[in-house]
């Protein structure tokens, strides 16, 4: 196994902009893989400039602070509308969210919806559904938040989204081609480096790891650059529009800090009648087992619709370029000291 150069940085990339991000070099790095998923491939050669990234993904009493200054109200409260989704059933028509139900026995593994359902009242407060809560769950990731609601937080942040490019170099941790973010074997010395399914999804979970749901950011061990959890434990959102590797491009400066697809070209060939544009999410969920989904790989990636919030999807934030003071937040007044409890 290769392992990429750190150089070393100057001062003013020293200078952290926000409270809790490291510093990310750049470099090029072969982005996908020709060996696991056909949406990964092909490995392709990529170069990103240096950037800031945070070290965990945002949590549950960051995104409080957010919603406690700007009484933002995200999309999984509001009801849909008939107009944007035509011939829906009134009944789903509801502030509602998607929310994984583990099944009592093995079911066909082709029908996704024996284990998601479209849950009325889940939203970030209520990840599974009304009857739960975040008390308890600080310091766990937020989920349940659509692009739209992930775009809000990350603009009154003073942060960005990362690019797919960025995500999967910072990934990496410094490792050229090792399989995981940690190395090439999946339990070193038999010790779990990530939040993922242990047994037969989706019904039976053996929890070896420790953990039946979301684990607590910080949980598992940081990669080479410092970054927790960057497999594992929840998806995360990047910037980029969906469409496999073979057919994006990026004319104008070939593979440096690579792009995405547009967004006309983002929507699901499957579905023709619907035309909700796909971002492309990163790093595999506690949901991903080696029977179904071997997605806790920095190459891994798959398409999620904008307007679609889940239990087992997150997010974190990029500052790209040199940094500025530390330990601001939003309008650049402090944020320490807010309370964090949660009922």
């Amino acid at each position: 196994m290769n392992v990429l150069s750190k150089p070393k940085l100057n001062s003013g990339e020293e200078t952290q902009p926000h409270q809790d991000m490291v510093w990310i070099p750049g470099g090029t790095f072969m982005m996908g893989s020709d060996k696991h998923y056909p949406e990964e491939a092909p490995a392709h050669e990529v170069t990103v400039d240096g950037f800031w990234m945070d070290s965990h993904t945002v949590t549950n009493e960051e995104f409080r602070r957010f919603v406690d200054a700007t009484k933002y109200v995200t999309s999984a409260e509001r009801a849909p509308s008939a107009e944007d989704y035509p011939g829906a059933k009134p009944e789903l028509l509801v502030p509602a969210s998607v929310v994984f139900q583990k099944p009592r026995q093995r079911v066909d593994l082709s029908d996704c919806y024996q284990w998601w359902t479209y849950v009325p009242g889940a939203k970030w407060l209520h990840p599974e559904g009304p009857a739960s809560s975040l008390k308890g769950r600080a310091k766990h990731p937020v989920v349940q938040l659509a692009y739209e609601d992930v775009e809000a937080y990350v603009k009154w942040a003073g942060k960005e989204l990362p690019t797919e490019a960025e995500w999967e170099f910072a990934a990496r941790g410094g490792l050229a081609g090792a399989e995981f973010v940690w190395g090439d074997e999946l339990t070193p010395a038999g010790k779990y480096m990530a939040n993922s399914w242990q047994g037969e999804f989706p019904w039976q979970n053996l929890k070896t790891d420790g953990f039946e749901g979301i684990a607590p950011v910080g949980s598992f061990p940081a990669n080479g650059y410092g970054l927790y959890e960057m497999a594992g434990n929840v998806w995360e959102w990047t910037t980029d529009w969906f469409q496999e590797h073979s057919k994006v491009t990026n004319s104008c400066c070939g593979r440096i800090n690579l792009r995405g697809a547009e967004q006309e070209k983002s929507y699901d060939p499957n579905t023709p009648d619907v035309k909700i544009p796909r971002k492309v999410m990163k790093g595999g969920s506690y949901l991903c087992a080696p029977n179904y989904c071997r997605r806790y790989r920095p190459a891994a990636r798959m398409a999620q619709p904008i307007d679609t919030s889940t239990c087992h999807l997150g997010f974190r934030c990029v500052v790209r370029g040199k940094g500025r003071v530390s330990g601001v937040e939003g309008s650049g007044k402090s944020v320490e000291g807010r309370g964090t409890s949660f009922e």
